[in-house]
């Protein structure tokens, strides 16, 4: 709050604080330090004769200006418009041409040193500015408010933080140089001619009831009780109206006679109420946006931290992805160093065999050339010739052996092998990150751990590692026929886990997911292949059952509380192949005739098994049993079923079938031409009965 406090043009607290019309507030001695003045006009002759001149050219230009400064007065606000001279606090006035032969009234103004708007006093001056009586009262308590903190930080009276030895107490403190002077060390060090001139000096905290002159002489209000404000134009007149027309309190004589008298004016209190309510509700809006700034700068924060585990998670990605490319290249170098290896030794061992046998052959030729040479010695004409035609012969074979393509070598000293790393040199240098968009979302990471199979279900999972630039909308889970054939759709979600039902018993399935966003679809995961059982093992279904319908033993023994037939059905579903299963009859009274037979998921509950479209079943009593499909009886047969009796359902949808079993006595097969799509086990049964699943 210190910074709303201090006055724009000398940066301390306010002292006699008074309103300018554009809400800013300054020191009274501040804005007579500010103020200048201007001329009120020129005849229209003078301005004639200026523009006339070639010298004064520019004050025409001024005199442009300030008219249209002075034709904004009504409403407190002038133009601001540059030219040479500056006030004090280094706004930009309106100089006073000069004339010397022509006397002009002068005026005051002002430019607000904040928003730059200049405006004009009247006769009064700046007596004419009101007094911000409230903003000074502030100040006041937020003086003594720190003097006390002071006071209680330190818990004795502020010494002088410039003398050498033994300080004495303070006598002052620049507000400025946030400094304590005694008296001695302020005459000293803080002079009150020169550029500290302008400082303003007050009593320092903790000051003791001799001080209070002080205080009067620095300038400082006493903590008493403020006077009622008073009117500028009237002294003697409290504030008792609100003038809405300007917008300021005013007393009841200028509501009365003055130049308020005409306005919109209200009661003071009145209006005091209603802008304090306008206030509140403006203040509880700004807390609402202090507090969502508050939230987003803990957003920042956070960000700050994502940032830098992102920035040291990312630097160790780049650093594994230069690694590899290094760790490549090393194993690429070393496979091209044994190549050149292998080369260079094929060379040597060619060139040494060479050597070897060119050393034998000339060893011989100089040993067959030193035998020829000591036979040319002899002079015995018969045994030269008993010996020269072989020898001759000799040296024409060892001559034919020096023929030009002996004498070359096999190998050369050059290797024929170019390593043409160009390409691969400018790729690495072209090394670089890609400036993209938001992306398709990666492949899903499936999670083996928790994908399984039982019976004829299979349960997959899978995730998204890492955060995504654009979120994903949601996941496609894909599965083939069993057969190895096309894939198909089984699931659409934002799920990361799925079961799917109703697959074939002892069967392969290969299953992948892929996810999608805004952006488009991605890639697919890896395939993961799963194996269904070989053997359907099942229960009855408590949540598809009939309410009548009662489960005990894990789900494995039904009976029924209405004398009405109920349907219950069974967990696993059958879509192609054989399968075989029992159930045992634990209760039967009174002759009843529970069904049994196989049903589609939707079918009715609340009748005998059969008598609808999406039901085949056998139903036996004590004596007989029949087939019965879409309320149509057929293959009547004898034999019954008793308390133990076993009954057995045979399904063999790829005939389209249907065989029962009591107590291995078979009825049937029947056929049914509509026997295709997935099947579940059926029971209907009423309150006589009771059936357990073997």
């Amino acid at each position: 709050m210190e910074e709303e406090l201090k006055c724009p043009v000398c940066g301390s607290l306010f002292k006699e604080p008074v309103l300018l019309p554009c809400s800013h507030n300054v020191c009274l001695q501040c804005a007579r330090s500010i103020s200048v003045h201007t001329p009120d006009g020129e005849p229209a002759a003078a301005v004639q004769q200026s523009r006339a001149s070639a010298v004064s050219s520019e004050y025409d230009y001024l005199d442009v200006d300030k008219m249209s400064l002075y034709s904004e007065t009504d409403s407190g606000y002038g133009s601001y418009t540059p030219c040479q001279l500056k006030s004090p606090n280094g706004v930009r006035v309106f100089p006073a041409p000069q004339h010397p032969h022509q006397q002009q009234q002068r005026l005051c103004s002002l430019t607000c040193p904040l928003c730059h708007r200049s405006v004009s006093l009247d006769e009064r001056g700046l007596r004419g500015l009101p007094r911000n009586r409230l903003l000074e009262a502030i100040v006041a308590r937020y003086r003594q408010h720190r003097a006390a903190s002071a006071s209680a930080a330190s818990g004795a009276a502020a010494k002088c933080q410039l003398c050498d030895r033994n300080p004495v107490d303070a006598a002052v403190m620049c507000e400025q140089c946030d400094v304590f002077y005694c008296n001695a060390c302020q005459q000293r060090c803080h002079p009150s001619r020169g550029p500290l001139a302008k400082h303003r000096l007050v009593p320092p905290p903790q000051q003791r009831p001799g001080q209070a002159a002080s205080c009067a002489a620095a300038g400082q209000p006493p903590a008493t009780a403020r006077k009622p404000a008073t009117c500028a134009e009237h002294e003697a007149e409290n504030f008792v109206m609100y003038c809405c027309n300007c917008r300021a309190p005013v007393c009841a004589k200028c509501a009365e006679e003055g130049r308020h008298a005409k306005h919109d004016v209200k009661p003071i209190a009145l209006m005091w109420k209603q802008h304090k309510c306008q206030l509140s509700q403006a203040l509880n809006g700004v807390s609402d946006k202090a507090k969502d700034a508050k939230e987003f700068l803990v957003q920042l924060k956070n960000m700050l931290q994502q940032i830098q585990e992102n920035g040291v998670e990312f630097e160790a990605c780049l650093v594994a992805q230069c690694d590899s490319l290094i760790e490549a290249l090393t194993r690429q170098k070393a496979k091209l160093l044994t190549k050149v290896t292998k080369e260079k030794e094929y060379k040597l061992k060619v060139a040494r065999d060479q050597i070897t046998h060119c050393t034998m052959k000339l060893r011989q030729t100089t040993g067959m050339m030193e035998y020829c040479l000591e036979v040319l010695k002899e002079n015995d004409p018969s045994g030269f010739l008993q010996i020269s035609d072989a020898l001759i012969k000799r040296v024409a074979s060892s001559q034919d052996q020096w023929v030009k393509g002996n004498l070359e070598a096999k190998v050369g000293p050059e290797f024929q092998l170019t390593l043409n790393t160009d390409t691969l040199l400018q790729t690495i240098l072209q090394l670089d990150f890609l400036e993209s968009g938001p992306l398709v979302p990666p492949a899903p990471l499936l999670q083996l751990e928790k994908c399984c199979s039982g019976n004829n279900s299979a349960t997959l999972a899978w995730r998204v590692a890492g955060p995504q630039a654009a979120p994903i909308e949601g996941y496609i889970l894909e599965l083939d026929d069993g057969n190895g054939g096309q894939y198909r759709e089984v699931y659409v979600g934002k799920e990361t886990v799925c079961t799917v039902d109703g697959l074939h018993f002892n069967s392969v399935y290969n299953t992948r997911v892929k996810a999608y966003n805004a952006v488009g679809v991605g890639p697919y995961s890896k395939t993961v292949v799963l194996k269904t059982s070989d053997v359907a093992c099942f229960a009855f279904d408590p949540t598809s059952a009939h309410r009548d319908i009662v489960l005990t033993n894990e789900n494995q023994t039904v009976s029924c509380n209405s004398y009405d037939d109920r349907v219950v059905l069974g967990t696993a579903a059958f879509s192609k192949g054989i399968h075989y299963w029992e159930v045992c009859i634990d209760r039967y009274d009174n002759h009843p005739d529970p069904a049994f037979g196989i049903a589609r998921i939707n079918t009715v509950k609340d009748m005998m098994l059969g008598k609808d479209d999406k039901a085949w079943a056998m139903y036996v009593d004590n004596n007989r049993s029949w087939f019965m499909h879409n309320n149509s009886h057929t293959n009547r047969a004898e034999g019954g079923i008793t308390k133990g009796s076993a009954v057995g359902i045979l399904l063999d949808l790829t005939k389209h079938t249907l065989t029962f079993f009591i107590n291995k006595e078979q009825h049937g097969p029947t056929a049914f031409e509509n026997l295709d799509g997935v099947f579940v086990p059926a029971v209907s049964l009423n309150r006589n009965v009771q059936v357990a699943t073997l």
